[in-house]
């Protein structure tokens, strides 16, 4: 795996479509993070979810970060950095966590489906005190006939804190925040929570840089990472671009790259969304690279952007 580095940023991506503006600045704002600190980046594929995932889409992904010079030090196209390819490292960690009595099989969940990928507002619920945690032996073997379970994890009555480094502290109770959660789906595909976690231990990863959709799950990665014997990244979540009702989406074909390629040069396109972020004062082109010795996440805007 990864030799570990002082800094160590990545930019993580699920290949189920091109990418749109906002995975772009999310991708920008992870690649600034990193280097004006000296450090070093990761690209790796969260291409779980077999059903959603493309290999096209992945390749599409590299060369779009190539054309912008978001350059990565390490990962994709190596196998080990797509997650597609690391079923057996995840079986590890999961029977870990087994082993410590904390798993338990459900069939009630109706998050199940959307376990292997990132979570979208709205797509996920609280599940304190689920009822499958509470079932006779007798239940389960029942229930164990009829079909598969998913499997969660049961969290404890703990709050977590996270010092985001552009929203600032963070904090939830686990029970009560988020409550017990997926680790693998009944088809068998483990579940992003897992996977992140998991990974951004082994590989090294010192530097978290994603959307502001994704803090409230920063307090039950880390709890993960923790448990697991390493020491969690630092998070720093970004504004979302946002559409006239909803976050940009690569299901919704939200602006992404194939016309904006079309449509503008990688100076140009890089030069807006520094503007729209708040990282220059004018919309003007520019150069990755250009924008590093500047970079603070005090420029940043912590309110969500429109694009009209």
């Amino acid at each position: 795996m990864v030799q570990k580095s002082a800094v160590l940023g990545r930019f993580a991506p699920s290949p189920s479509g091109y990418m749109h503006m906002g995975n772009l600045l999310s991708s920008l704002l992870a690649w600034l993070d990193a280097r004006s600190l000296g450090g070093g980046m990761l690209l790796r594929m969260e291409d779980l979810d077999p059903a959603r995932s493309r290999a096209d889409f992945a390749e599409a992904i590299a060369d779009d970060l190539r054309w912008l010079g978001l350059d990565w030090d390490i990962g994709y196209p190596a196998p080990v950095y797509c997650q597609s390819r690391r079923t057996a490292v995840y079986e590890e960690f999961f029977h870990m966590l087994d082993a410590e009595g904390i798993i338990y099989p459900c069939w009630c969940s109706r998050a199940e489906r959307l376990a292997a990928g990132a979570p979208h507002p709205g797509e996920e619920d609280r599940d304190a005190g689920c009822r499958c945690a509470r079932l006779t032996d007798s239940e389960r073997a029942e229930l164990f006939r009829r079909r598969a379970p998913a499997w969660k994890v049961q969290v404890p009555d703990l709050t977590i804190t996270v010092d985001d480094g552009h929203y600032g502290a963070f904090s939830q109770n686990l029970a009560a925040g988020c409550g017990d959660f997926i680790l693998r789906r009944a088809d068998g595909v483990f579940a992003y929570q897992l996977a992140v976690s998991v990974d951004d231990a082994l590989m090294g990863v010192t530097r978290v840089v994603r959307g502001r959709d994704l803090l409230e799950s920063a307090p039950r990665q880390a709890w993960l990472i923790g448990r697991f014997g390493h020491m969690p990244p630092v998070y720093a979540h970004a504004p979302l671009l946002v559409g006239e009702s909803h976050k940009l989406s690569k299901r919704l074909g939200d602006l992404n790259t194939q016309t904006l390629r079309r449509n503008c040069t990688p100076e140009e396109l890089l030069g807006k969304l520094a503007y729209l972020s708040g990282l220059i004062p004018k919309e003007e082109p520019v150069k990755a690279a250009e924008l590093v010795p500047e970079f603070s996440w005090a420029k940043v805007r912590k309110e969500d952007i429109p694009i009209l």
